[in-house]
């Protein structure tokens, strides 16, 4: 199982902006030049990479790779735009991956794009981009281009080299469930082990009405996975631990 924030390092570290992978401060879909500047990344890279995965690190300063975070976002409303915009989208997860050394309101965007193996293009004009538009990547630019069907598949082996160093172990674990009880203090944290592997921590302020329990400050992180849930303050919720898991392993 990938460790996510390892997989981020090992990207930055890898070198600069390239046909597998691209990093950026932050992007904004609510704005049409962002979906456009969103869109056309997703498609070059998925057709620059027909067999192997390609990454979008969001939260990184452009300069020396900092890590600074962006808020926390809803990853419902990027596959519904790739859908609607992209004529054979493919399969992209954007997941909040937190790390210790940012605040609590921030996180790192990764957005997964899967290999297709088909040809994907505009399904219609957004901003200054017509549809039936095909880009790829340039480097470290997505640009639209004439397709040619002789891809030559160069990164395979650099990103299943990548993708393997990036492989959790009992330490990155250890590390994780620690960094979290150590954080979460204030608000009674724990932990729980599922299938003897799955570590899930969990903290929150209690409030009992009547005969049942719930929690405000809200904070879930499936360990593994480095996927995390949280609720605000003006939240109270109840928790259902096998809930939360299946939750967690579909986000």
């Amino acid at each position: 199982m990938i460790n996510k924030r390892l997989l981020i390092k090992n990207l930055l570290a890898h070198n600069d902006e390239n046909s597998f992978y691209d990093k950026k401060r932050k992007i904004n879909i609510d704005l049409r030049e962002g979906k456009a500047k969103f869109l056309k990344h997703v498609c070059a890279l998925s057709n620059s990479n027909p067999k192997n995965n390609s990454y979008i690190v969001i939260g990184v300063e452009d300069e020396d790779n900092t890590i600074v975070g962006v808020d926390f976002f809803d990853d419902s409303k990027i596959q519904n735009l790739i859908n609607a915009y992209l004529a054979n989208p493919p399969i992209v997860q954007y997941e909040n991956i937190p790390f210790p050394h940012l605040p609590d309101d921030k996180v790192v965007g990764l957005v997964t794009i899967r290999p297709i193996n088909s040809l994907t293009s505009l399904r219609k004009n957004i901003w200054k981009y017509y549809g039936g538009t095909v880009f790829f990547r340039d480097g470290s630019i997505s640009m639209p281009k004439v397709f040619k069907s002789d891809i030559i598949d160069v990164n395979s082996k650099i990103v299943e080299a990548i993708e393997n160093h990036s492989q959790n172990n009992i330490q990155h674990t250890l590390d994780g469930v620690f960094t979290f009880l150590n954080k979460r203090k204030d608000y009674h944290p724990k932990y729980k082990v599922f299938k003897e592997y799955f570590v899930l921590c969990w903290s929150g302020q209690k409030k009992i009405v009547g005969n049942e329990t719930f929690y405000s400050r809200v904070d879930i992180e499936m360990v593994n996975e480095q996927v995390r849930l949280f609720f605000s303050t003006l939240d109270e919720v109840a928790i259902s631990l096998m809930k939360i898991v299946l939750k967690l392993l579909n986000t």
